[in-house]
């Protein structure tokens, strides 16, 4: 299936697009070339940067989705997961010019990272998603290394339901994604291959 309806350009980047794109037309007929130039260079760059195109997500009710555009940098096991079990996790160095906003790797309900107990959680609380699976598995993607110190901005809340290879949130050029799967999950990818958002199966969660 493919991700809910939504423009090819995510919301969050028009206003920046649509002022770069007077200042295009401001500068083409006030200034010199060199500033129209410019002007159109900065319209295209900020094109790239906040695309957003529909994915077609594969029909795999198991399957675990690239939440984001980039490439494997590191598989391995953790007894130091967020939920504090041990837990497979797959990091993803993100394409700064790949799709805009990350997409949701399982089909779930999001969960309340603040419902588990310790100060330590706190520092996760808008950094990371917590999707529990109709069969209990959870699994979590977190981001990190903010450009400009912005952080990534969810546009989903604790309790809605996410399906798999939806758009859950703006990843405003941040560096990484890690996602955290059940210990017995299967892993598909290995450092180094890259990933497409919403289309490429990196994992497989144990439960049917």
């Amino acid at each position: 299936m493919e991700g809910r309806r939504n423009p090819f350009i995510a919301p969050e980047g028009l206003p920046y697009i649509g002022l770069a794109a007077l200042a295009l037309v401001l500068a083409a007929r006030y200034l010199d070339v060199i500033f129209a130039v410019g002007a159109a260079l900065l319209v295209f760059v900020l094109y790239l940067i906040f695309r957003d195109p529909r994915r077609a997500v594969p029909a795999a009710p198991l399957g675990v989705v690239s939440p984001v555009d980039g490439r494997v940098v590191d598989v391995e096991l953790t007894d130091k997961g967020i939920l504090d079990r041990e837990a497979r996790v797959i990091r993803i160095q993100i394409d700064s010019l790949g799709t805009y906003t990350a997409r949701a790797p399982v089909e779930g309900k999001i969960m309340d990272l603040r419902s588990v107990a310790g100060d330590r959680v706190v520092d996760y609380r808008t950094n990371a998603l917590w999707i529990q699976t109709d069969e209990g598995d959870d699994v979590l993607l977190r981001f990190h290394g903010y450009r400009f110190g912005l952080a990534p901005q969810s546009f989903i809340r604790f309790g809605e339901r996410v399906g798999q290879g939806q758009r859950c949130a703006y990843l405003r050029l941040t560096r990484f994604a890690e996602i955290q799967l059940p210990i017995d999950s299967k892993i598909l990818v290995e450092p180094g291959q890259r990933v497409t958002a919403g289309t490429d199966l990196i994992g497989k969660v144990p439960r049917s």
